[in-house]
């Protein structure tokens, strides 16, 4: 089946929902729709198997537990899964939020005529609140002006402060909720009044609420560090200004101008930064909304009366308690462990599971902050923490178990696949609408796997013309011999005898030269022959009398 029907059936399934949901008085978002049809389908109390056909019955089934437990007001789970989808929605980091263009300026800004006109206009401005901005500080004017710097260092402080509180009754109440649940594994027969399976959901509900509380808070740190940070630069801008012009009849634009502009840059990040603090300050009330339903079902009191006797044990104390125990390296043979202080930039290091504890998520159920001077298990690329130094004995023996029980634990609670940054794992979850038969539907993972292919060089025969000279000298060569071909001839004939007969050749063997070596080297020197004649240039007699004399040394004498 081709993905655009399997996209056309799932957006039909997802709009049933929708629907459905709508005729019972309540507006569900589209994403978290599909989100709650992933969490029903992986849910294995529900008894979906997502690699076999389902039936069009088996769809039904689906899209009514989707309604129903969209519809649900008592569900902390569903409270925590539209948190996280409020969430992934409306956040936005910093460089995101400074490079959002208003939305009441898209029509003035669309109405510009060329760019260059447009970027005088914007230089034009920035002049103009340069201006105003250093006549606002030496009093001639500029009184509309509100002073950002001033606003920002009351309103970052009380959006830390909002942040805090909310960071403060979250760890109160997640701490609560982990004593009861510890205490209830411990005695089955304790709390029977209570759900253990609310409780949980109580339990991640107000963890996701802390993950995404630091995460503004981290937000709000940083927004305090730039402001500071600008706020120098803006006085060190603004002096160095004022020396410029000061007491000075005409000043140079070049000198003057760029200093206006620095002005001008500066108050923009303060209107940014400004804007941020009200996005925090809206995403911290907006997001307690979602925490109603848990403490709904579990008010003060009534935690209070159930914890009557036991001891709430904060994260910080948990920590404590094992602080002097780590792991014994030596015990184990194939497995690496990592510590805070012998391994460089260990705040980098990605925690999984959101910095929970590996062992506690798919044993118990609970998510405990582990403490890594306990030790950190490095297995297969991915690091993991543990609360205690028995935890980290008994996950070491073998990891890939409990790293399936923790998946298990997460089909089981939808909200943990985001809580403990576990999408990876699910990423195979792909519906598909129809299979071959018309009456059924498929649900099954997508097949991945690293394929590579290669192209031939020359598809083609090749078409290489051997004869082909680029030398220009080596043509001039081939031409002369052509030439010098041209004047010969060659003549042949054939005889009686040599009709029809095969060409005979013959190969030879030429001699080798051969040499022998002898075990000394001796030399003779032979006597040149000298020979003396006399008489050869005549005498006073009319005859010549030649006299030849031997004067040649013997042999023996050399």
């Amino acid at each position: 089946m081709s993905s655009d029907q399997t996209r056309n059936v799932v957006r039909k399934i997802i709009r049933e929902i929708g629907q459905e949901c709508a005729t019972q008085g309540q507006t569900v978002p589209e994403t978290l729709v599909a989100f709650m049809v992933k969490a029903v389908a992986l849910d294995p109390r529900n008894d979906f198997k997502v690699d076999q056909i389902l039936t069009k019955e088996d769809v039904q089934n689906i899209i009514q537990l989707c309604v129903t437990r969209l519809l649900d007001t008592t569900n902390p789970s569903l409270s925590t899964i539209k948190m996280q989808v409020y969430f992934d929605m409306n956040y936005a980091n910093r460089a995101a939020l400074q490079s959002v263009f208003p939305q009441r300026e898209i029509m003035t800004f669309t109405s510009l005529g060329k760019k260059s006109k447009g970027q005088q206009l914007k230089t034009f401005a920035m002049l103009v609140t340069g201006i105003r901005l250093y006549n606002k500080a030496c009093g001639k004017g500029g009184n509309s002006i509100d002073d950002l710097p001033a606003i920002l260092n009351e309103a970052i402080p009380s959006a830390t402060r909002t942040i805090d509180e909310g960071l403060n009754n979250c760890h109160l109440r997640a701490h609560q909720y982990t004593t009861l649940l510890e205490s209830m594994q411990e005695d089955q027969h304790r709390h029977t009044q209570l759900s253990s399976f609310k409780l949980k959901e109580a339990l991640f509900n107000v963890r996701q609420y802390e993950a995404f509380l630091c995460i503004l808070l981290s937000d709000a740190i940083t927004s305090a560090q730039e402001v500071e940070k600008m706020q120098v630069q803006f006085a060190t801008t603004m002096e160095q200004l004022k020396n410029t012009v000061e007491n000075k009849v005409s000043v140079d634009a070049n000198e003057v101008f760029p200093l206006f502009i620095a002005l001008s840059n500066l108050w923009t990040g303060f209107q940014d930064e400004m804007l941020l603090i009200k996005f925090l300050t809206s995403m911290t009330n907006n997001l307690q909304q979602f925490l109603e339903i848990q403490s709904q079902l579990f008010p003060e009191e009534l935690l209070t009366s159930l914890l009557e006797g036991l001891t709430v044990k904060s994260d910080e104390e948990r920590l404590r308690e094992t602080m002097g125990t780590r792991v014994n390296v030596s015990d184990f043979k194939n497995q690496e462990w990592l510590f805070p202080e012998t391994i460089d930039h260990f705040d980098q290091l990605l925690i999984q599971y959101h910095g929970f504890c590996a062992h506690a998520i798919g044993v118990k159920g609970l998510t405990l902050p582990g403490n890594p001077a306990v030790g950190i298990l490095k297995h297969k690329e991915k690091c993991y923490v543990f609360t205690s130094k028995e935890a980290a004995y008994i996950f070491a023996q073998d990891p890939d178990k409990f790293i399936q029980l923790n998946v298990e634990k997460a089909k089981e609670y939808a909200e943990l696949i985001h809580l403990l940054e576990l999408h990876h794992q699910f990423e195979y979850l792909v519906p598909y609408a129809q299979a071959r038969t018309p009456d059924k539907c498929l649900m099954k993972p997508t097949v991945k796997h690293d394929s590579s292919s290669q192209t031939d060089t020359h598809i083609l025969p090749p078409t290489i013309v051997t004869s082909y000279e680029w030398n220009e000298w080596e043509m001039r060569r081939k031409a002369i011999k052509l030439a010098n071909l041209r004047r010969k001839l060659t003549h042949a004939m054939q005889t009686d005898l040599s009709n029809m007969r095969r060409q005979n050749c013959t190969q030879l063997y030429l001699p080798k030269d051969v040499s022998t070596q002898t075990k000394r080297d001796n030399s003779s020197n032979v006597p040149r022959p000298q020979i003396f004649l006399e008489g050869l240039r005549g005498q006073l007699s009319p005859t010549t009398h030649m006299v030849k004399g031997n004067l040649t040394r013997a042999v023996d004498e050399t």
